[in-house]
């Protein structure tokens, strides 16, 4: 099973994607915020697969940029499997994050079999 890192400013969102993923045996080994906490957790965690809220907060003020936040990731390790989160009506968004590097990507709400095929495709470890 993976190893997943959730990225969402919203606490309960946290918490429903962890329970998902608690239920059908991945590892949730980090939870986190914002884009520049996710950065460095990333490097001290390196985890199979990245779960990002679209719309997740950078600490540059005045800065929500998911196009910025998986830039950072990709630097730091291209290899690095990403899949974004997003509410309807966030299409524009959601094909900028695949062009840049997105593997994948959750429409909020998200049903369990959405989520996990996400996470079938792109997460499971080699």
């Amino acid at each position: 099973m993976a190893r997943i890192m959730i990225v969402d400013d919203a606490e309960f969102m946290r918490m429903a994607i962890r329970d998902i993923l608690f239920k059908h045996g991945h590892e949730v080994v980090a939870e986190v915020a914002n884009g520049e906490e996710a950065v460095q957790t990333y490097l001290d965690i390196k985890p199979d697969l990245v779960l990002m809220d679209i719309m997740v907060p950078n600490d540059v003020p005045d800065d929500i940029n998911c196009k910025e936040s998986l830039n950072k990731f990709l630097v730091i390790d291209h290899d690095a499997k990403m899949a974004m989160c997003s509410s309807l009506g966030q299409e524009i968004l959601i094909t900028e994050s695949m062009k840049i590097g997105s593997m994948g990507f959750i429409v909020k709400p998200f049903g369990h079999d959405g989520m996990l095929d996400v996470i079938r495709k792109i997460g499971e470890p080699n």
